[in-house]
């Protein structure tokens, strides 16, 4: 998928979305090892072997974010009533649910976040995903703003199988 637009570059198509394939796992691995990414994924282990489970899951999308065709990113959308278990609550059928994190240091801090995450959700959007949500760490502040940026909205805090999280969600206006 290739981003349809970006607020704060003068490029249209300055993010890229590729699936991620089992060639990047060595790279996303590298990534959750970093500080900035750990302290909020968790257990890089861990992690690498549910994103290597993930590859093959049917209700679960993987992509390596690149930006001027430098890869820095990581992002899962997923179907959010695969995981009905979840903590998420009800949503309306077909909403998706996404997970990202930069793995890159120098490109944190810099609007990346909100911008890729924007233009992605703008091209599920644009495909009439009713709803698009994400459960950020509520002691995550940096993530809570990328997504606010990104057009999300506070739902509520909800309690899921990894603790307490911000339900934060997207809805599409012309969908419903």
């Amino acid at each position: 998928m290739t981003a349809p637009g970006n607020p704060l570059q003068a490029e249209p198509s300055v993010y890229r979305f590729r699936a991620m394939s089992v060639h990047d796992l060595e790279m996303v691995n590298a990534w959750l090892r970093r500080p900035h990414v750990s302290e909020w994924w968790g257990e890089p282990g861990e992690q690498i072997e549910l994103v290597r489970a993930d590859l093959t899951e049917p209700a679960m999308d993987q992509f390596i974010v690149s930006c001027r065709g430098q890869p820095f990113a990581y992002l899962q959308c997923y179907l959010q009533s695969a995981w009905p278990e979840n903590g998420l609550g009800a949503h309306p059928p077909g909403t998706r649910g996404i997970d990202q994190f930069i793995g890159v240091p120098d490109m944190v801090g810099r609007g990346h976040g909100s911008s890729f995450i924007r233009a992605f959700v703008d091209g599920l959007l644009a495909e009439r995903v009713p709803r698009v949500l994400t459960d950020p760490d509520p002691a995550n502040a940096r993530a809570i703003r990328a997504y606010t940026k990104a057009g999300f909205r506070t739902q509520g805090h909800v309690d899921t199988p990894d603790g307490c999280a911000l339900l934060m969600i997207r809805d599409n206006p012309t969908v419903g």
